[in-house]
């Protein structure tokens, strides 16, 4: 195998693979990347044994062949060296040759056969969604998925594809987040499948906000989302999501309108006097006003009061401050729309005007 390559045009494909590989690996060969070269193509893959993704770029007079080099070493080279290089690269017995300038790089190798390779999708459901779509309805959820969770399915992200709503559903048991668009679908009965965490998080930096759309291919097992140079597969989690139509809160009677920014800020500066542990925040509404109250075991109190459109009955309610401020953050729109019904229910948090991505958070004792 041998072939010459910019380091621009290696760098961009080895970003993506190397993003899945493991520093600790109980497989060596875990740890290095599949490098596939035909006559006019370079193929990257890097897996986890649960997420693999893989990169194409385009070659020119290579020798075809196929290896598996070190992924932090060989990404570290690619990096380091100068802007517009060209790197020679071959391989000869177990070790692969990196000539660029006066730079010789030498790697152990180890053989591509050894290399796991993830089955082959069969009798998958298949549609295209664009990119931006894709990526937003997953920015806007995956920050509430679970994280290392002995309740294994809450550890990622569920997709659900009913009629012609494509939605995203993450918790981790005391907030939810739901996002979900409507758009033509091939037509099958309710189908629903959960992401596991790191290949929300792969699937996330490799989209982009463009209106090119995105293949993807779901079957029992897997996910595949294919790209123009790029192609993830991810393992899908084994289990049951829970009925989150049962935790949204329905007929909440008291609804604020509030600038979601300057919530926002009043809440992030009022947490930072909170309880390290429990971040606890008590929040008391009345005529047009939104007083945030914390206070911490050394006795230090922070409060803020904020105006908003608000008539209905006075009411104190606690919250974890950080859950309202991640839930106001990924909110689009300038207002926001906070819904409550007493000191006991979750409260609803949407983009004024914008149902189509809904925040619940459990309220606290204080």
């Amino acid at each position: 195998m041998k072939f010459k390559i910019i380091r621009e045009a290696l760098l961009k494909p080895l970003q993506v693979v190397s993003g899945v590989v493991e520093k600790r690996q109980t497989l060596p060969i875990l740890s290095n990347i599949l490098v596939n070269v035909e006559s006019d193509r370079l193929m990257l893959t890097g897996t986890d044994l649960e997420v693999e993704l893989t990169a194409s770029t385009e070659l020119k007079d290579a020798e075809a062949g196929d290896i598996t080099l070190p992924a932090r070493k060989f990404m570290d080279i690619c990096r380091t060296l100068p802007d517009e290089a060209t790197l020679n690269i071959s391989v000869n017995g177990e070790r692969a040759l990196i000539r660029s300038g006066k730079s010789r790089f030498t790697l152990s190798t180890l053989s591509a056969s050894d290399f796991p390779a993830t089955d082959a999708i069969t009798g998958a459901y298949e549609f295209e969604v664009p990119r931006g779509v894709l990526k937003s309805l997953i920015d806007k959820t995956l920050f509430c998925m679970a994280n290392q969770d002995v309740r294994y399915y809450l550890n990622g992200l569920l997709m659900e594809i009913e009629n012609t709503t494509l939605r995203t559903v993450a918790t981790d048991g005391h907030r939810l987040a739901i996002s979900e668009t409507s758009m033509d679908l091939p037509a099958t009965e309710k189908l629903q499948i959960i992401i596991p965490r790191k290949g929300v998080g792969e699937l996330a930096r490799m989209l982009d906000e463009s209106e090119e759309p995105c293949k993807l291919q779901i079957n029992s097992n897997h996910i595949k989302v294919e790209l123009p140079d790029i192609t993830f597969t991810s393992k899908l989690i084994d289990g049951r999501f829970p009925d989150y139509e049962r935790v949204i809160p329905q007929g909440c009677d008291k609804v604020v309108i509030a600038q979601r920014e300057v919530v926002r800020q009043a809440l992030v500066r009022t947490a930072i006097l909170s309880n390290e542990k429990y971040r606890g925040i008590r929040l008391q509404l009345e005529n047009n006003l939104l007083k945030a109250m914390v206070n911490n075991p050394e006795l230090e109190e922070a409060e803020e009061e904020i105006d908003v459109s608000y008539s209905g009955d006075p009411l104190e309610v606690g919250f974890n401050v950080s859950y309202l401020v991640d839930a106001l953050s990924a909110v689009r729109q300038d207002e926001v729309k906070i819904e409550l019904s007493d000191a006991n229910s979750s409260c609803l948090i949407s983009g004024n005007g914008d149902e189509t991505t809904r925040y619940v958070v459990m309220p606290m004792r204080l």
